[in-house]
């Protein structure tokens, strides 16, 4: 194999990596340590689609996170593994209960209902969390043949609106639900914002408290793609690989998915990660309380800032730098932080805000 110092090379970088925004923690690049363990598992050949030792590692690496009763079956993507994860835990006629903001209802393009062929059924909440009393609203009708069965409820940590449960809450919800029947479901794109928030490990609100699936993210913590489903309930799924195929999230050359999963969980990186991105959030909502006119609309405990202000200011602060309307009618906006968003950064955007309140 040649040295990868002498591979002469064609690309040419077409951005400038000077560039930040606060659009999305899926702007940002892969972390240098993830690139760096891409490179390791390169060279030589591995038994594909997951036979490789790679994804053999990343099993007790999972173990030491969620128990040893883990099982995780990498994917290429959060839309995958929360489709895969559902289509384990339901019946042909089964319901999903959720929050009505979660990322499966209003981010996945009907991925759930179209590919994994199972009904949402879901709840208004004003934080973004459901608690067993609301989970009641949807959890009725197991013997009506006119209505999907409820058998699922999916929570996701931390949620869409930047808050996260506190592992009683967890516990409440997945006793409530097992009493009826039903499994829990936890989407974890942002999982590792979440434990760094609470200063927990993962296992406080997962395994420890009743989740019986859990889908793993790591592209949004600095992989560069890959997230994994993570079986904690070995009796609440079927057919994980033949689903997981069936769903096209079978990665041939899984180990280059594993190692990544791998070099954020072997050790600390993706509590470093969750943690550098939670505290650019704090730094930019107390730059932004400071700032007359433009409203904070719910607790900061992760990586998001959601705010309220003059949809003509955000306009206008959107030609410099990169973030999204969360409702464009209400003048609400969502500004993420990342692993690698800088003080500077949060300084600058700050600083543009203001500038672009004044006018």
């Amino acid at each position: 194999m040649a040295d990868p110092a002498t591979i002469r090379t064609d690309a040419r970088r077409h951005h400038d990596p000077q560039v930040r925004g606060f659009a999305s923690d899926n702007y940002a690049g892969a972390h240098p340590e993830v690139l760096a363990a891409i490179a390791l598992a390169n060279g030589g050949h591995q038994v594909a689609y997951g036979e490789d030792d790679y994804t053999e590692h990343l099993q007790r690496v999972m173990h030491s996170h969620f128990g040893s009763t883990a099982e995780a079956f990498p994917v290429f993507n959060g839309t995958g593994a929360n489709v895969v994860s559902l289509q384990a835990m339901t019946d042909r006629w089964g319901a999903v209960i959720c929050a009505e903001s979660a990322h499966i209802n209003v981010d996945e393009g009907g991925a759930p209902e179209r590919v994994g062929g199972l009904k949402l059924l879901t709840v208004p909440t004003p934080d973004g969390k459901l608690t067993p009393e609301l989970i009641d609203r949807q959890a009725y009708g197991w013997d009506d043949e006119h209505r999907a069965m409820p058998q699922v409820v999916s929570i996701t940590q931390n949620t869409e609106l930047g808050t996260v449960y506190t592992p009683d809450e967890i516990r409440a919800i997945c006793e409530h639900s097992h009493e009826r029947g039903m499994k829990v479901h936890l989407d974890g794109a942002r999982i590792a914002n979440a434990a760094a928030s609470l200063d927990v490990p993962m296992r406080t609100f997962t395994n420890a408290v009743g989740v019986d699936v859990l889908s793993f993210g790591g592209t949004k913590n600095g992989a560069l793609f890959g997230e994994a489903v993570v079986v904690l309930d070995p009796d609440a799924v079927r057919a994980m690989k033949h689903l997981r195929k069936l769903s096209m999230q079978l990665a041939s050359k899984m180990r280059f998915v594993s190692v990544q999963l791998e070099a954020l969980l072997a050790r600390d990186l993706w509590l470093r990660n969750a943690r550098h991105a939670n505290a650019m959030a704090q730094r930019l909502a107390e730059g932004v309380r400071a700032v007359d006119g433009v409203e904070i609309l719910h607790p900061v405990q992760a990586n998001a800032v959601f705010a309220r202000l003059p949809h003509e200011v955000s306009e206008r602060l959107q030609k410099r730098f990169r973030f999204y309307f969360w409702d464009e009618a209400a003048g609400d906006v969502r500004w993420m932080c990342a692993f690698d968003t800088t003080e500077d950064d949060v300084d600058a955007f700050v600083l543009a805000l203001k500038e672009e309140m004044a006018k």
